[in-house]
């Protein structure tokens, strides 16, 4: 079963996606990082977000790329953390799919879904700035736009976090 969580940044949605985790019991936990620590400031949110996990018995498993090659204990709870960074990967690092992105997610995501009791999707809404922005991020932004749909409609429960509270749109 897949829960979608999104949210924009710092809206508390990483806390509560770790929440609807723990909610699902006693069960292996697994934490699938999608950040690649490039600079200091990703290696300081790594950092914190690993802190968050302390002591809530995750495995994690880093997936910057080839979230379909991912193999997950069958019934472990998963928390996918996060969408945004995952498709940036995916479209700007050397290993990643490049134009075949959108597909590629979704297969993993399908993946992982079959192999997992529980699915945690970690997401961000970018969409209401209103700035208009060069070609590259525009194409991420219509990449990212394409999955969280396609996600939400596989999800059983979709939940946007707004200033820390919870507002379940789905399930």
């Amino acid at each position: 079963m897949i829960t979608l969580i999104t949210g924009g940044s710092g809206s508390g949605k990483s806390a509560c996606a770790e929440q609807a985790v723990l909610d699902f019991g006693d069960k292996q936990r697994i934490y699938l990082a999608t950040m690649f620590p490039f600079d200091e400031e990703s290696r300081r949110r790594i950092e914190r977000h690993r802190r968050m996990r302390a002591e809530k018995n995750f495995t994690t498993i880093e997936c910057y790329t080839g979230l379909k090659t991912v193999e997950i204990p069958e019934g472990a709870c998963v928390l996918l953390e996060c969408m945004s960074n995952l498709t940036a990967n995916e479209m700007f690092r050397e290993d990643g799919a490049k134009e075949d992105t959108v597909s590629e997610i979704l297969e993993g995501i399908r993946k992982v879904d079959a192999q997992a009791e529980q699915l945690v999707i970690v997401t961000n809404e970018i969409f209401s700035d209103g700035i208009d922005y060069d070609a590259e991020t525009t194409r991420y932004q219509a990449y990212l736009g394409e999955m969280n749909r396609e996600i939400a409609k596989l999800a059983s429960r979709v939940t946007e976090v707004v200033y820390g509270i919870p507002l379940v749109r789905k399930g």
